[in-house]
């Protein structure tokens, strides 16, 4: 393929399977989950939040240029921050503190969200084969899976809309992370998508770059997948696993 084939076969790939299509998407941010559901994607979503700078320092310590560590280096930065609070300057406060925003504007207590324990099975087990992809794939196929923020930008905008139209706990802390985000990930994925267009010089490396950006948007779907069976229909939340208060656990029997 060329350089705009490739492109353009890349963004093919959102516009078939990115996860602003998943049900479970379009009943949040139409107004039609209960807080209880919403907490729940919430604390599961915080597990994938805390593994990005797990998954971009594996990727760099793969990397041998500095002066490709120095750039995906800020991925990390937007994430971790530089500070744990917003007390000293609020341009300093990471992705993962801006999270936790959003989980305590829902009620959620912050130290259970940050043990991880109500955490769905198929969420750990999806977020982890992220952060193994990045290691055991070639640096190449790395870059490309996180090229679902090609996509990003649009479904930012339809959670920020849709949680504001909708639900009572929208305000400016517990939607900071969305509208940070609105200026952070155009700028990531210009670096990714250049760099992979550059580097992909076969049409097997082509192939490898598409198959890696699929698999990403297969785990981010598949983590809603899990969402909605546990939450929604058919509603059997697993052995464990956080129950909201304004739902019933599932009674399991030998």
């Amino acid at each position: 393929m060329t350089r705009e084939e490739f492109r353009a076969a890349l963004y093919a790939i959102g516009e078939r399977q990115y996860h602003d299509l998943h049900p479970f998407h379009q009943l949040l941010h139409g107004g039609g989950l209960k807080k209880g559901q919403i907490q729940a994607w919430a604390l599961n979503r915080f597990y994938y939040q805390v593994s990005i700078p797990r998954k971009d320092l594996t990727i760099m310590s793969r990397m041998d240029d500095p002066a490709l560590r120095r750039a995906w280096l800020q991925r990390v930065l937007d994430h971790d921050g530089l500070t744990q609070t917003g007390e000293l300057d609020e341009t300093k406060v990471g992705g993962i503190e801006r999270w936790l925003r959003l989980t305590d504007g829902l009620g959620l207590d912050r130290d259970y969200v940050k043990s991880l324990e109500g955490i769905l099975p198929a969420t750990r087990f999806a977020v982890d084969a992220y952060v193994n992809f990045v290691r055991d794939h070639s640096l190449l196929e790395a870059v490309a899976s996180s090229l679902t923020e090609l996509f990003a930008p649009s479904i930012h905008r339809e959670r920020i809309a849709g949680f504001e139209r909708n639900y009572a706990f929208a305000n400016d802390s517990t939607l900071s992370y969305f509208r940070k985000r609105l200026d952070e990930a155009p700028r990531d994925v210009e670096f990714g998508l250049d760099y992979v267009l550059t580097n992909a010089h076969t049409a097997e490396q082509q192939r490898q770059c598409l198959r890696a950006l699929r698999f990403k948007t297969e785990l981010l779907w598949a983590q809603l997948d899990a969402l909605h069976h546990a939450y929604v229909t058919p509603n059997l939340i697993p052995p464990g696993a956080f129950v909201p208060e304004d739902m019933e656990p599932t009674r399991y029997s030998r």
